[in-house]
Parts: structure tokens; sequence; C-alpha cells
């Protein structure tokens, strides 16, 4: 006989998954504030740094004993993650948080649209074009302060496209390597990767207490904390409860918008606005339709943001 959660049980792994992606966006919020001493891509390297050294120490992957195609994942997934991470940063140094997120889940969201093959994916498509119309300004457009970067639209839509082959390599990642071991191991190539980089442009200001300090935090909030509450909420939930807190992650466009207003100041115009609840709308409705009728298959992962 199937247990099934009870109701406070499952109130409370809601809550736990929400605040799980409040966390995210809070700790892409504080990134953003140390660009002027370490540059964006100086941010990736302390986030995926800590995030490696947070995953190692819990996870303790074996590194023998796995073939060939295995490594060959794994590298992948964290070529990806580390470019994606890359891309979506510097797409931050120039548009603000919320459409820099709402930008980025349009990968996500064609996976999902292509996957559905249904009559209502183009629906969804359609919507989420009004909403990325809007945000550049195209539709209802409100004056020259309504325009967004066109480079920093270009990177974070660069950002969601790798986030594609970020979720395929991900879940093969996943069938190679037991528990966390995979991301793990992808999380360490991803940072020995921008090490190198973030020498060149962050050079010394990385190694400043303070700095390490915030990148740990930043670290904990976007990537730690976010999957320990996770995996309690797992525990709690239901798969159909927690198909519709899936089907709701593209809100997460939403609460960074929110987040970038209240900690950076970053002030949007009323069609972008519209635009992120668009794409928002367009996610939930994609994600609901693709999962109608078939449980869940959960993924650990270090989002972008």
């Amino acid at each position: 006989m199937i247990r099934r959660p009870r109701p406070s049980q499952a109130a409370t792994g809601a809550l736990l998954v929400l605040a799980g992606l409040v966390c995210q966006e809070l700790g892409a919020s504080i990134a953003v504030t140390l660009f002027p001493q370490v540059g964006p891509i100086g941010m990736v390297t302390l986030r995926l740094v800590f995030a490696a050294l947070i995953l190692l120490a819990v996870a303790r992957p074996a590194l023998r004993g796995h073939p060939r195609s295995a490594w060959g994942s794994a590298v992948g997934f964290g070529l990806v993650l580390a470019a994606m991470n890359v891309c979506f940063y510097l797409a931050l140094d120039r548009i603000p948080l919320g459409p820099a997120v709402t930008l980025e889940i349009l990968g996500p969201l064609a996976l999902s649209v292509i996957a559905g093959r249904r009559w209502t994916s183009a629906l969804w498509a359609g919507v989420a074009l009004v909403g990325v119309l809007l945000l550049g300004g195209v539709l209802l457009h409100s004056g020259p302060t309504a325009a967004l970067d066109p480079l920093g639209v270009v990177l974070a839509l660069a950002a969601g496209a790798l986030w594609i082959g970020y979720i395929l390599l991900s879940a093969r990642t996943g069938t190679e390597f037991p528990g966390l071991n995979g991301l793990a191991i992808a999380a360490a190539i991803g940072a020995l990767v921008t090490i190198p980089l973030a020498a060149t442009t962050a050079g010394t200001a990385l190694f400043d207490p303070v700095i390490l300090l915030l990148g740990l935090g930043v670290a904990a909030l976007s990537s730690a904390v976010p999957y320990a509450l996770e995996f309690v909420a797992l525990r709690r939930l239901s798969a159909a409860t927690f198909s519709i807190l899936l089907a709701s992650a593209p809100a997460i466009a939403a609460i960074a918008a929110i987040a970038g207003l209240l900690v950076l100041g970053q002030e949007l115009t009323t069609p972008q606005w519209l635009g992120i609840a668009c794409v928002v709308g367009a996610g939930i409705g994609a994600v609901l339709s693709a999962r109608r009728g078939r449980a869940p298959e959960v993924q650990p992962s270090i989002a972008p943001s």
C-alpha cells in the first residue's frame, strides 16, 4: 500500500520548494553586487568553486571504475555548465535580473514545447514570443529606457540554449553516476575551466576575504540550500503535487524581477512586467501540458540563476 503524504506534509514540502526558488534569485542578486570587484566571470568562478567543494564534500564521488562514456558525459556536462553560467552572468552585467532570467528560461520552455507535441504547444510558444517582444520594447514601447541591451539579450538567450544541453546532459550523467556524484564531478570540471579566465579578469580580488565570504554565500544560496530544501521536500510531497510545483518553476522569472527591484533597485517598465508575465504563463502552461498524466522525473541541478 502506497502511503500518501498528509496535507500538512504536502504544504510544508511546497513551501520548501518555493523557498529554494527564492534563495536562488537572492543568490543571483547578491552576485550582481560583486561585479564591480571581480566581474561576471570572477563571480561565476567563485560560485562554481564553492558549489563544487560543497558537492564533493557531500557526495565524495569515486573517481575510478567508470567507463569512458561516463567520463565523456561528465566532462561535457561540466563544460556546458561553465559556459551556461558565464553567458548568464555576462548577461546580468548588461540587463536587469528579471528580463535576464525570463529570456534564459525560453530554452527549457522551448524544450517543453517541442517535447509536448500538442496543439497547445504552438499556443504557448506564441504567448512566449509576445512576452519576448514586450521585454525587448518591440511591443508597447514606452520610451528610450524600455529597450534592453542587445548583447545582453543575446547572452541571456545563449544561456537558455545552453540550458537545454545542460538538461539533456544532466539526465545522461545522472544515469551513469550514482546520487550526486556526476553533478559534483561536473561542477568541479566547470570550476577548473573558469579559474584561468577569472585569473585574467579579476586577479587578486578573488582572494579578498570579504569577496570569498560573499562568494560562499552566493554558492550556498544558489546551490547548496536549494538542493537541501528540494531533497527534504521530496519526502513530504506526492508525485502529483511535486509535478505542479515543477510546473511553477518558470515563475522564478517573476521572483528574479522582484529580487532585482528590492536588492538592486532595477526598475522595469509596465510592458516589461507584462512580458515577464507572458513568459511565466507560457512556461507554466507548457510544463503542465507536457507533464499531464506523467510522473515527474527529478534531477538535482545547478540552475544558472
